[in-house]
């Protein structure tokens, strides 16, 4: 048996029932980078580690990951993609601004 999310459908009596599927499946084309409205954020997490957030994502996810793979390259760290968000381990916030508008995308740091 499959472990999808059918939302709360257990069993249905009708022979003729066709599952309509989950929204992930069903994910928006990326718009070009000078439609994305991307906001720079310094975060920090457990252990007052400290993490630059790019939030405001519009498209696929798979598009994001890539990304924020050449995120992690240009600044030598790790991070991870999820949720709409990307978040880069350090604070390298005027770094990845200068890179994204060089790359077409519209992007503002955000916060104090």
């Amino acid at each position: 048996m499959s472990k999808k999310n059918r939302e709360g459908i257990v069993y249905s009596t009708d022979p003729n029932f066709q599952y309509a599927g989950s929204s992930q499946n069903d994910e928006q084309p990326t718009p070009v980078p000078a439609q994305q409205e991307l906001k720079i954020w310094l975060d920090r997490k457990g252990g007052n580690k400290v993490v630059t957030a790019i939030r405001g994502w519009q498209g696929k996810t798979s598009d994001m990951e890539g990304l924020a793979k050449q995120l992690k390259t240009l600044c030598g760290t790790g991070g991870t993609a999820k949720d709409r968000e990307i978040l880069i381990q350090g604070d390298f916030r005027d770094k990845i601004l200068t890179w994204l508008l060089s790359k077409g995308y519209k992007a503002k740091k955000a916060g104090g």
